[in-house]
């Protein structure tokens, strides 16, 4: 005769079983907790950005902007002139995008291999005279760059503004009242060529030139130079032009970042420096 009493402790350790049976392992739990939760967001991107000397301030401020807008997106600015970052494009520096002072650099890249997509071109500039402040050469005028004795600071001959400003020199020899030796006048007044234009200006605010040609931004963002008007007839249209690198591993990030800057808020902060709309 069975006692009631193993009758009970029988029936609890049934019971007991089934709980332990429908409970999942420490191992278990820990993998449906884990599949639970949210897939690890993407990694951080770092954009290397290669830009042309006379952005400098403007892609300072660039960098804030964008990076407020853009979560997770890092820009790293470098800058100089644009032959120079071309070359080194070429070379297998890091960078993602060049954002060059012409459209010669950046076609240079995708003529190479080393550039994707087309040329976006993202703003526009002008060119200027830049004198030191208290101009001790006394030019006030174009037709002063061609007199014997003034020192001209120039930059290399592979450097755009040169280019720019040999457009602008042989514009103004053709205008009434310029010598016809005008232009061969100017380049005999050269005195020294600059790694980029920025170099440019830090010698004529030191006083160690008497003027120069500048882009226009580069003159208003100086304290330390004054500004001779150029003819609006005789001045020099230039254009910026940015490219993805093609060695980039960001490229879908890299050209957001160009369409961004030829948007409303890029353009906004362009334009805060004084840089005019992409011209045709």
């Amino acid at each position: 005769m069975i006692r009631p009493r193993t009758i009970l402790i029988a029936a609890l350790a049934l019971v007991f079983a089934g709980c332990r049976g429908t409970n999942p392992s420490p191992t278990a739990a820990t993998s449906t907790q884990a599949a639970s939760l949210p897939a690890p967001s993407a990694a951080d991107v770092e954009l290397n950005i290669l830009g042309a000397a006379s952005l400098k301030g403007a892609l300072d401020r660039v960098k804030t902007t964008y990076e407020a807008a853009s979560a997770g997106i890092t820009l790293t600015i470098s800058t100089d002139s644009s032959a120079a970052l071309e070359t080194k494009i070429e070379q297998g520096a890091p960078a993602d995008v060049f954002l060059s002072a012409d459209t010669t650099n950046p076609q240079k890249l995708l003529d190479g291999g080393f550039a994707s997509g087309a040329i976006v071109v993202f703003a526009g500039n002008k060119l200027t005279i830049i004198v030191p402040k208290d101009n001790p050469a006394g030019i006030t005028s174009p037709k002063d760059l061609a007199r014997a004795g003034v020192d001209i600071i120039a930059a290399g001959d592979a450097v755009p503004i040169t280019k720019y400003a040999k457009q602008l020199v042989v514009k103004l020899a053709a205008l009434p009242g310029y010598s016809a030796t005008f232009a061969a006048d100017y380049a005999a007044n050269v005195v020294s060529k600059e790694e980029n234009v920025s170099a440019v200006v830090g010698k004529i605010e030191l006083g160690q030139g008497d003027a120069g040609i500048v882009y226009l931004t580069d003159a208003a963002a100086s304290t330390k130079v004054a500004i001779v008007d150029v003819p609006p007839e005789a001045n020099v249209p230039v254009k910026y032009g940015g490219v993805v690198v093609k060695a980039t591993s960001h490229a879908a990030e890299a050209q957001a970042f160009l369409t961004w800057l030829t948007g409303a808020q890029g353009q906004a902060v362009l334009a805060g420096f004084g840089f005019r709309p992409p011209p045709p």
